[in-house]
This record gives structure tokens, C-alpha cells and sequence, in this order.
């Protein structure tokens, strides 16, 4: 049995319709969920890019993060560090199976020199071009004509050399979809699938920085859900609406809805390649993302280490059985990244590394049952949201260093009565919110000898600062 991997960036859950959306076109993803098993609550465990790679490709949990910032990183969050030596990567594993592995990737910050994510994979693609990967030029006279259209709303880059100045780059180029740096990805994967001729199974890992910002899907994606739409007007928009007009607001949603559009699009494209080459029926495909955004909900946009309420934590998750076992099956109640890989290594019949400490979800879905975890806990930088059936507390587990902004505030969610998470309850149910306080801290604490690890294989011990103190 061969296994493909989809992991999207910054893909909202419910955003799909096969997770309620009517609005927004997702036709290959939805299809698939008809033949997969879904996980109606699935929520990441470490944020945010990352740190929940790190869960998805270990199985195992993150938290509490240990920091190793390098210093020309310009990401400094906890968890945001390479590859422990220590650990070993799905792809790692299922090399020693004798799977063929692949990567096809245009998230660069897996790529970033160091931090090792391509370790375990014998084939490895790198799309570039995304964010601040320094590939295109940064140049602003090459881009004067469509400049001035890019909607910063009084709080856009002044450096000539940020990266959204080359993303517009590299942007002004693309003539079709098929020019987009998703499209790039899923058509080099599946080269890969239209080029295999082994005769033992493949593990082919595809992640796709879309529907990450910035929102500028080609003109004809955004227009489905707005008529005036401009993909460069669209494209990044500051961290809150509060003084966007409501056309300008419509204008930057419609550039999210095409982003997904698109991403779906071309999901469907490499499925229908796995279909082609007569292999669909020979593959489990498992598809998820990272983390979500805010769409406007409390004026917001954007993720945040203290905006950790569903629209950012909770991700889609589906598992597609080649042989159609548990196809249709909707499985409800708490289930984390750090689940993925062994549920794959169940299905394959084979065991999982043993620093893997995810579980099965495999019996949950064939059996038709709900997991039964009473609460879970998801981090981002110094903020941690602890979740029950009931609620949501998000709070700082730790104070930033003193060149990083302050944490923010508590906050408590009652999910029976505000599902969406839009009003801030503290001040009402203090006794609830310094009991999740308590045992939040009373979780890093147990768990914090079993996320640390080495950089190096000469190290005995660790040489790190840990987040959680």
C-alpha cells in the first residue's frame, strides 16, 4: 500500500463543505471526505508552521517547546527549531519498511539551512519563490504598474526588499493557475507518481503553502465570491478590519475563499493522476493543515499565538482507505496532529517508531466511535489554549523575552452557548478559569522531559533554554 500525504498551511476547517461550508467551492476535497473517514474535531497541538510539522512527521507532542532560535532565522517562537536528532521522522520509518520517499514542498521554512525536515526522504522538490525565500528579485521598478494596488491599509512593509516585493516579483509572472506556486507543487508530485515504476510502495509527502497568505489567487478564483475583486488589493491585510471599509474586507475574504479554491483544485488534479496511473486504489491518502486563521471574528485576521479559538486551532483532518473501509465515517470528539502517524503505521499493519506517543484512530473510525479525551491543549509561542467539550481557555504559560511583545490576556470560551468563540466570559467563571490555569501548568510540567531532545548527536544532554519554567 503506498501513502500520500497532503498537508496544507493556514487551510480552515470549516471552510469545506464537506465541514459545513455553502459558500465557498471545494469539490475534490469534498469528494474525497465521501470516501474517507473525517474527524469532525481535530485540533493542532503545536503552532505554528513548524512546530505543527514537527507533531505531524514525529507523532509526537511538543509541548511544552524548548527554544533554539537561530539567530538569522527571523522566526522566534518556541518550538520553531529543527529536527531533534533524536527523533525519528515518518519518512525515516517508512524508508526502513523499503518505502520510496518523496517530499515535494514550497514551504521554505522546512528548507531553511539546518532545520532538516527533508531528513528520511530519498527524493526531495523544492518549489521556490514563497514568502521570504530570497529567489526572486526584490525590486520594486519591476513592479511599479501594480505597487500602489497592494492594500496595506496604513500598515504595509516600507523596505523595498520585503518579501512581499518579491512574492509580487514572482507574482506579475504567472499567465494561468497552473503558474501559482500551489499548482507547482501538485503537478511535480504527481510527475512523481506518473514516474514511479517500482515494485515496492512509495510514501510521498506533498505540503503546500496555500491557502497561507498572501490571498491573491488568480483574478478569476476571487471573483467567484467577489465581483470587484483585485488579487494584489487583496493580497495582505493588516491583523484586524477595524478600519477596513466593508468593501475592502469582502475583497481580502474573497481572496481567502480563492486560495482554497485553488488549493482544491489542484489536490484534485494529482488525485486524478493517482487515478490515471492506476494506483488510487493502492493508496491511503491522508489530508490535514496546519492551523487555520481568522477571518474578521473579533475584528481579526490572521493567526496569533492569542487567538487560539477554533478558527485558528482546529484543522480538517481526513483519512481515505484505499479498500474503502470506514469511507463515510464522521468521528467525533478530540483528535490531534500527533494521532496522524500512527494511525497510518496501523493501517499499514506495521508499528510506529516507539518516540511516536499519538494514538490509533483507526478503531475509532472503523468501530464508528468517538474518542473520549475530556481535554486537550494546544500551544503557540507563550500562549496555550487548554479545550473541554465545555471550554476554551487561552492564557500565557510563560512570559515572552523582554524584545518580544507582552502576553496577552485570559480569555475563557463557554462552547455550549458561543460555539463560535466570540465572547470572552473570564470575568464570570473565574473557579473555571484558574482551574484549566492550574492544569495547564500542572500539564507542561509533567510532560516537559518528554519534549526535549538533541540538535546534535554529540550532545548528552540538552544545551537549550526551555519556554516552560
Amino acid at each position: 500500500m503506498n501513502v500520500l500525504m497532503l498537508v496544507t498551511d493556514t487551510f480552515r476547517w470549516d471552510y469545506l463543505g464537506c465541514y459545513g461550508n455553502d459558500w465557498i467551492e471545494t469539490p475534490n476535497l469534498d469528494a474525497m471526505a465521501k470516501d474517507s473517514a473525517v474527524f469532525d474535531q481535530c485540533f493542532a497541538e503545536g503552532l505554528p508552521t513548524l512546530p505543527a510539522r514537527r507533531v505531524i512527521m514525529t507523532g509526537r507532542r511538543i509541548i511544552p517547546f524548548e527554544e533554539h532560535h537561530q539567530h538569522w532565522d527571523k522566526v522566534a517562537v518556541p518550538g520553531w527549531h529543527p529536527l531533534f536528532h533524536d527523533d525519528v521522522t515518518i519518512s525515516e520509518a517508512l524508508f526502513e519498511q523499503e518505502f520510496a520517499t518523496c517530499l515535494v514542498t514550497d514551504v521554505y521554512h522546512m528548507m531553511k539551512p539546518g532545520k532538516n525536515f527533508h531528513r528520511g526522504f530519498e527524493y526531495w522538490y523544492w518549489i521556490r519563490g514563497v514568502e521570504d525565500d530570497r529567489y526572486n528579485w526584490r525590486d520594486l521598478d519591476r513592479v511599479k504598474d501594480v505597487w500602489p494596488r497592494i492594500g496595506y491599509w496604513g500598515h504595509g512593509p516600507q523596505d523595498p526588499r520585503h518579501w512581499l516585493v518579491q512574492h509580487v516579483n514572482g507574482r506579475v509572472q504567472w499567465e494561468t493557475d497552473a503558474d501559482s506556486l500551489v499548482a507547482r507543487v501538485m503537478t511535480k508530485a504527481s510527475d512523481f507518481v506518473t514516474g514511479f515504476n517500482g515494485d515496492y510502495p512509495f510514501f510521498l509527502y506533498v505540503d503546500c503553502f496555500d491557502p497561507h497568505e498572501p490571498w491573491d489567487p488568480p483574478i478569476e478564483f476571487g471573483q467567484k465570491y467577489c465581483a470587484h475583486f483585485d488579487p494584489y488589493k487583496s493580497a495582505f491585510p493588516p491583523g484586524s478590519k477595524a478600519k477596513m471599509s466593508d468593501e475592502d474586507f469582502e475583497m481580502v475574504k474573497a481572496g481567502y475563499a480563492g486560495e482554497c479554491t485553488l488549493v482544491d483544485k489542484w489536490i484534485g488534479r494529482l488525485m486524478n493522476t493517482l487515478a490515471d496511473q492506476n494506483v488510487l486504489d493502492d493508496t491511503l491518502v491522508v489530508f490535514t493543515s496546519d492551523h487555520g486563521c481568522m477571518m474578521g471574528e473579533q475584528d481579526q485576521i490572521h493567526k496569533g499565538g492569542d487567538r487560539l479559538r477554533n478558527q485558528v486551532t482546529q484543522v480538517p483532518l481526513m483519512i481515505r482507505h484505499p479498500k474503502g473501509e470506514a469511507a463515510g465515517t464522521r468521528v467525533g470528539g478530540f483528535v490531534q496532529h500527533q494521532d496522524i502517524l500512527p494511525t497510518t503505521f496501523d493501517i499499514l499493519g506495521i508499528d510506529p517508531p516507539e518516540r511516536a506517543n499519538g494514538e490509533s484512530l483507526w478503531p475509532l473510525a472503523v468501530e464508528g466511535r468517538d474518542s473520549d479525551r475530556e481535554r486537550i491543549i494546544t500551544a503557540f509561542g507563550w500562549h496555550a489554549s487548554v479545550r473541554t467539550h465545555k471550554w476554551n481557555y487561552i492564557a500565557p504559560y510563560a512570559e515572552p523575552p523582554a524584545n518580544r511583545p507582552p502576553a496577552g490576556a485570559a480569555e475563557l470560551y463557554d462552547l455550549e452557548n458561543d460555539p463560535e468563540e466570540l465572547v470572552n466570559v473570564i470575568e464570570g467563571h473565574p473557579e473555571v478559569a484558574a482551574e484549566m490555569d492550574a492544569w495547564m501548568h500542572s500539564y507542561m510540567a509533567e510532560h516537559a522531559s518528554e519534549t526535549t531532545g538533541r540538535l546534535q548527536p554529540s550532545e548528552t544532554g540538552p544545551s537549550h533554554d526551555q519556554a516552560y519554567i
